[in-house]
């Protein structure tokens, strides 16, 4: 019974059925599932909002229908959770927790969550210029900016962050129970960061739909292609 990684590229072996090959296989196929299920979702939601489809009807009642719902008390929680989840802040949290995970010796997981962070935001940035959707207009916005609106920048750097640190527990746990609660806890602050944005009249619900398969999709390719580099063997 041959012994594999249990946390990928580091050195924590454990007793398994699957050769290194069988491995290496799952990685890859899973990634490039993800990858080309959330572009090929990505793509679909960008089209309905080039094209003007009945998605953008949905966005224009739903935005209004928060925009008159707002609650105070609720709003400054809002504001708290989009103001965490900055681009700026989240950079400034990934540079530290990559400096603890380095000093820690797991460079792969630095790489890793600066790949998805850093490459993440430039990658919505190049997005927003293709796209240079406007944002949603109120009188009495409550969060007034001028940018471009699709994909969210928020929710794309929370999904990239957090789904880092999600495989980062999947890849060094060994309970279910525990690797299914981080995913839970990564995709619950996700969806909380994409509502605030919503709530908040900056973004319309394609918008965080779209940079949610955006983070996604970059995610899985930055683990895939990072796992096979780190992974490859001598020549």
């Amino acid at each position: 019974m041959p012994l594999v990684r249990s946390n990928w590229p580091c050195d924590s072996p454990v007793t398994t059925h699957h050769s290194p090959n069988q491995i290496r296989a799952l990685h890859l196929i899973a990634g490039v599932l993800v990858f080309t299920v959330m572009t090929l979702t990505l793509g679909e939601i960008a089209e309905d909002v080039r094209n003007g489809e009945p998605l953008t009807l949905t966005d224009v009642r739903f935005s209004n229908w928060l925009h008159t719902h707002a609650w105070p008390p609720l709003t400054k929680v809002m504001w708290g959770i989009t103001w965490l989840h900055t681009s700026a802040v989240v950079c400034v949290a990934a540079v530290l927790l990559g400096i603890y995970l380095w000093r820690r010796r797991e460079l792969y997981w630095v790489v890793t969550l600066w790949v998805s962070v850093f490459g993440g935001v430039l990658l919505n940035n190049i997005l927003k210029l293709i796209f240079h959707r406007t944002r949603p207009h109120f009188r009495d916005a409550i969060q007034a900016l001028t940018t471009y609106s699709f994909p969210s920048g928020h929710t794309m750097t929370a999904a990239a962050f957090y789904g880092s640190l999600a495989a980062f527990c999947i890849a060094h746990c060994k309970s279910w129970p525990l690797r299914i609660l981080a995913v839970v806890i990564a995709m619950t602050l996700i969806m909380l960061v994409a509502f605030s944005r919503v709530y908040l009249g900056a973004h319309y619900l394609s918008d965080v739909l779209g940079a949610i398969a955006e983070g996604a999709a970059w995610l899985a390719l930055s683990l895939t292609g990072l796992y096979y580099f780190w992974n490859r063997k001598p020549q």
